[in-house]
């Protein structure tokens, strides 16, 4: 019996998270490859995973394509870096010839470093910007209208003048299609006064709401969210089927993208000024619950969500902490103003500094996946 639940568990959870980190990571490490090898730097090692190799293959040029034991990550190492941290070893390219050491990262100028390091991060925005189109072009979207079905008692819809039936078409003059649509705007504006434009039968209506900030309880943490205490008309009529084509498709992937980069962003900015709750930050545990439950709804949301994890992961490395690439782009735009790098003494203190505080970070949301669990 044991057996069978390790297997369920396995195949419910591990095997889908190691799926889209895979895919996601995977592409991080291309953007740097593609640009690395346009800038004309030889790249020794690509590498999906950690630790011990599983199995490899050298291509023509000479880089070893791996995956290994630990699929918690991956690096692209180049030429006359030391570790996969892009840390170069100076003694070895002292002792390279002139047009070997040519080829290392380190000896390029800097805008050309710059470039390699954020193309890893673009290629993650890239990917989720591919994903959501072709989700919305090959499965169009399940719109709900954004119709009022109940107004509680109380609450701010209810003060504003909300009443059942109320068919929300514009918020502060933006055009409301959907009942998504309307809760995106309200649960990012707590404390914010908002103009509704109803249709209430054959009339329109203005209204003004203020979202009250809520902690919302959930799988995966606490929410803080916008609410007015409205609940939808879920009705099969109120549902519609959208298709799109592929301009489309394409602008609803840049929007889709762009939202869950200012959602991250507004929550990374609330995490520092305190309104924003620490248990929201998951690590691999956590990600690997939520890859699983999403996995059980279907393979069109695990790509959905694959395409928020990537946008994650290319903000989260956009950090300027050394060790991440945001690090790295913060020395190269030091040594593009100093006009000469950062001594290497400073740039160890920074690593270790960098290596400490990912560290920490991890070992928080760990703690964080395991006391959430835990309680949940």
């Amino acid at each position: 019996m044991a057996i069978f639940e390790s297997l369920y568990f396995y195949a419910t959870y591990i095997v889908p998270f190691i799926f889209i980190l895979s895919i996601v990571v995977f592409f991080h490490e291309l953007g740097h490859f593609l640009v690395g090898r346009w800038c004309g730097v030889r790249v020794d090692v690509f590498s999906i995973g950690f630790g011990p190799e599983l199995f490899s293959r050298i291509d023509q040029h000479g880089t070893r394509w791996r995956v290994a034991a630990v699929p918690l990550g991956g690096f692209v190492k180049f030429h006359g870096d030391v570790n996969a941290a892009s840390v170069a070893d100076h003694d070895l390219i002292a002792t390279m010839p002139a047009e070997e050491r040519a080829l290392s990262f380190y000896t390029q100028k800097v805008w050309k470093r710059a470039a390699i390091v954020a193309a890893g991060p673009i290629a993650n925005f890239l990917l989720a910007i591919v994903i959501f189109t072709a989700v919305f072009f090959a499965f169009g979207r399940e719109v709900l209208n954004p119709r009022v079905q109940d107004v509680r008692p109380g609450e701010a819809g209810a003060t504003a003048g909300f009443e059942p039936g109320d068919l929300v078409v514009a918020i502060d003059g933006t055009p409301i299609a959907s009942w998504a649509a309307m809760q995106r705007v309200i649960q990012s504006s707590a404390g914010v006064p908002l103009n509704f434009t109803i249709n209430r039968g054959s009339n329109q209506v203005n209204l003004t709401a203020t979202p009250t900030l809520r902690e919302i309880k959930t799988a995966f943490g606490t929410q803080r969210i916008g609410m007015i205490g409205l609940s939808a008309a879920a009705a099969p009529s109120e549902w519609r089927l959208e298709r799109y084509s592929l301009v489309e498709s394409l602008k609803l992937g840049l929007s889709e993208t762009w939202f869950v980069v200012e959602r991250t962003a507004a929550f990374v900015v609330g995490l520092v000024a305190g309104r924003e709750a620490a248990d929201n930050i998951s690590g691999p545990i956590g990600i690997a619950y939520m890859a699983g439950e999403v996995a059980k709804v279907g393979i069109v949301p695990l790509f959905s969500f694959a395409a928020l994890l990537s946008v994650s992961i290319g903000l989260m490395n956009l950090l300027p902490v050394p060790l991440l690439d945001g690090g790295h782009l913060l020395y190269y735009a030091v040594e593009f103003v100093r006009g000469r790098p950062l001594s290497e003494k400073t740039q160890e203190v920074g690593f270790r500094i960098g290596l400490a505080m990912v560290g920490a970070l991890m070992l928080f949301a760990t703690a964080n996946d395991i006391f959430r669990k835990m309680l949940g």
